[in-house]
């Protein structure tokens, strides 16, 4: 998962980057591995900085000056495995043809095809492993059919209809032609997300546009009449206009509803759906279930969140079932996100480090702990060791999602099926792994109603993780293989720390 952005001020005077730098900073909980700005200045001239690292530590004051220009992209990334190189650290450039950028988020999953076409057939240079670097160069080779010296809409409408046809999987792409504009796009089941908007130009003349992963990076900068780049739709934003093209209409919009459950901020809306809102909902839902054991007998004394993303979920619950809600656990807020860390031993040290549970909070209680989901199951391990080693009575778990049974294949490095602790088990086994007197999981009919309530003109989403289900089709059995080969832990301790073998678990 990734955070990508892209500016175009209408003053050719002023300077961008300062708010990409900004979108970054909104966008940090989508990455925290890597960051990179490359903005466009006079006669086309590009300025890079990019490298491993959370934002503030990339992006020196003596850095930022040198990106000067009134456009750029930009992206972070999140940890994958190993000691990540800075070769793969975007956003991605390639001087021919036209001078081309491109952040990506998403995962493509025929990436063994195209690195085929385009070192046999195309004859392009590919310098990292990274499909990000591959999606870039397909455009790039699209556009160089034209054959011509300056390029048009039309001929990058007709690029990018021919990515569609040759890119397969998930991608939600910010891109920048030097000296030309801004570019957005979807890929055809807009199964990552997309906004663009737009807002008036502190000189007063003309409007600045901008590309974000998310509406609150938009928001915070005043951008308005923000909206989705739509399934299979570019949007091309030049100097002088904006034109959109919707390429491939006949797909269904099917976003994924990880976004709503873990990854995106609450204070966003994806695709017409307020993640705040249904998160609000989801909490709705599962506590039907909990209220089902309560009424057999069950005894809780209070509600626990498992911060961050859990709380409006827990917060609902409490409130549907009348019991206390309490913030049990106190966050370091400087620790990553734990189950996509390589290693076992260092996501459950990473647990202790990120959380501490407050005694008073749980000494002699029968406690419900809400968490947004269930990966592999260390942390929810470790979480409920704390709650008993500071005297909790009775732990029970509730996830706001269904049991995750699947590799994600489309953008989120999640581990390999053997990894997944519900894989192949039993919720009374999943409570037995993870130490807990009863675990609760959401109905997926559930989890789908939360979000399609907000925006009925979605009828499906990407559940692939809950279901098995890959929404692009194309997911074959030796594809899940070879990936299991590349994600799990074992293979990902095997790694030597370059970037040849980095690239290989680089899902963004």
């Amino acid at each position: 998962m990734c955070g990508v952005s892209a500016l175009l001020l209408a003053d050719p005077a002023q300077a961008a980057v300062s708010e990409l730098l900004e979108s970054l900073g909104l966008l940090q909980h989508r990455g925290q591995d890597a960051a990179g700005i490359v903005t466009c200045g006079h006669k086309g001239r590009l300025f890079q900085c990019k490298g491993n690292g959370m934002v503030r530590d990339v992006f020196t004051p003596q850095r930022l000056m040198a990106l000067g220009g009134n456009m750029g992209v930009a992206h972070v990334r999140y940890p994958t495995a190993g000691t990540p190189a800075d070769s793969e650290a975007q956003p991605f450039y390639v001087n021919s043809p036209y001078g081309i950028v491109m952040a990506h988020n998403g995962n493509l999953t025929n990436d063994s095809e195209l690195r085929h076409f385009l070192d046999y057939d195309a004859h392009r240079h590919i310098n990292t492993d990274s499909d990000s670097e591959l999606l870039l160069n397909i455009f790039a080779n699209n556009l160089q059919k034209t054959g011509k010296f300056r390029i048009n809409e039309q001929d990058i409408f007709s690029a990018a209809q021919g990515l569609y046809g040759e890119c397969r999987g998930a991608y939600a792409v910010a891109a920048m032609l030097a000296g030309f504009g801004i570019i957005g796009f979807r890929d055809p089941h807009g199964i990552r997300p997309l906004v663009f908007g737009r807002r008036k130009s502190s000189s007063g003349k003309g409007y600045d546009y901008m590309f974000a992963s998310e509406s609150v990076v938009l928001n915070a900068l005043d951008f308005t009449d923000i909206e989705d780049v739509q399934a299979g739709e570019v949007v091309i934003v030049s100097k002088t206009a904006v034109t959109r093209r919707r390429l491939v209409e006949e797909q269904r919009i099917t976003p994924c509803i990880f976004e709503y459950v873990y990854f995106a901020r609450p204070d966003s809306t994806i695709d017409g759906i307020p993640v705040y809102n249904a998160r609000l909902d989801m909490g709705v839902k599962l506590a039907r279930k909990v209220r089902q054991a309560m009424a057999a007998g069950m005894d809780i004394d209070v509600v626990i969140p498992v911060p961050d993303t859990s709380r409006a979920a827990a917060l609902q619950l409490s409130h549907e079932l009348a019991l206390p809600y309490r913030e049990g656990f106190n966050k370091n807020r400087y620790v990553g996100r734990t189950f996509i860390m390589p290693g076992q031993d260092m996501r459950r040290k990473n647990v202790r480090r990120k959380l501490n549970a407050m005694p008073t909070e749980f000494h002699g209680r029968s406690v419900l702990l809400v968490d947004d989901s269930i990966v592999r199951g260390t942390t929810s391990q470790e979480i409920i060791q704390m709650a008993r080693d500071v005297g909790a009575r009775n732990v029970y778990f509730a996830s706001a999602a269904p049991a995750i049974r699947y590799p994600n294949v489309y953008g989120i490095d999640m581990p390999s099926i053997a990894e997944l602790v519900a894989a192949g088990r039993s919720d009374d086994d999943v409570a037995a792994a993870i130490g807990a007197d009863h675990v609760f999981f959401q109905d997926l009919d559930d989890l789908v109603d939360s979000c399609r309530s907000f925006n009925p003109r979605i009828a499906a989403f990407d559940t692939s993780v809950f279901d098995g289900t890959y929404v692009t089709g194309d997911v074959t059995p030796e594809y899940l293989h070879k990936l299991e080969m590349r994600r799990s832990d074992a293979a990902k301790q095997k790694q030597p720390a370059d970037s040849e073998a980095i690239g290989l678990h680089n899902y963004k």
